[in-house]
């Protein structure tokens, strides 16, 4: 009789531990960060460009190096003063203006790769006004 009041037991309480755990929120749901808005012309690979982007005090957007072809590397050659910028992978990467922050900032990407006309280094400044 007693094992079988434990196994009950048991039972209940493993039930119930998987039903607070299904009910549970993830402490950070992660949201998918947005294109940033850009204005940017870009030239072909070895050859510098800018352009332009908006973004909201303390939000993120994501930053996809345009340039026709493939991209083979790529670094941040300078950082941004009023932001922070981060590396997602060779083709992409996440600015985040600084929170409480309105005005511009600047910031460039150096990035290596081969289109279909040209291959080489190309640095792209970007300049950035926080909303």
């Amino acid at each position: 009789m007693k094992t079988s009041i434990v196994t009950t037991r048991a039972s209940g309480i493993a039930a119930l531990a998987l039903i607070f755990a299904l009910n549970v929120t993830p402490a950070s749901s992660a949201q998918p960060v947005p294109e940033c808005s850009m204005s940017m012309t870009l030239a072909d690979w070895g050859e510098n460009s800018s352009g332009d982007i908006d973004v909201a005090s303390g939000q993120s957007c994501q930053i996809p190096i345009g340039i026709r072809g493939t991209v083979t590397d790529s670094a941040i050659s300078q950082k941004p003063a009023y932001g922070k910028l981060k590396k997602i992978n060779a083709s992409t990467f996440e600015y985040r203006a600084k929170a409480k922050y309105k005005g511009s900032d600047t910031f460039a990407i150096k990035a290596t790769g081969q289109g279909p006309k040209a291959s080489g280094t190309s640095v792209i400044t970007v300049h950035a006004t926080i909303k």
